[in-house]
């Protein structure tokens, strides 16, 4: 099935895009689109154990269960005052 990946801050820059289009099995979890892209692209590896994931506007966590056209966001910790 085919997922919409949208990508936020520094996630972003080592990614290249904003958005990105992934066919995944289906049954897939968030986890398993995250897996897909640290594999293609290691340096988000160090941010795995803080970003905030969201499904279609929604925050989730990584075990949420995806269906065809959804939107998966991954937004990186942010500082700031």
């Amino acid at each position: 099935m085919r997922v919409t990946v949208r990508l936020f801050a520094r996630l972003r820059e080592i990614v290249g895009v904003n958005e990105l289009t992934r066919e995944i099995p289906i049954d897939s979890t968030v986890i398993v689109v995250w897996d897909e892209l640290a594999r293609e692209f290691p340096e988000l590896v160090a941010y795995q154990d803080s970003i905030s994931t969201a499904v279609n506007t929604e925050y989730a966590r990584m075990d949420a269960a995806l269906m065809e056209g959804d939107e998966i966001a991954f937004l990186p910790p942010v500082s700031g005052g």
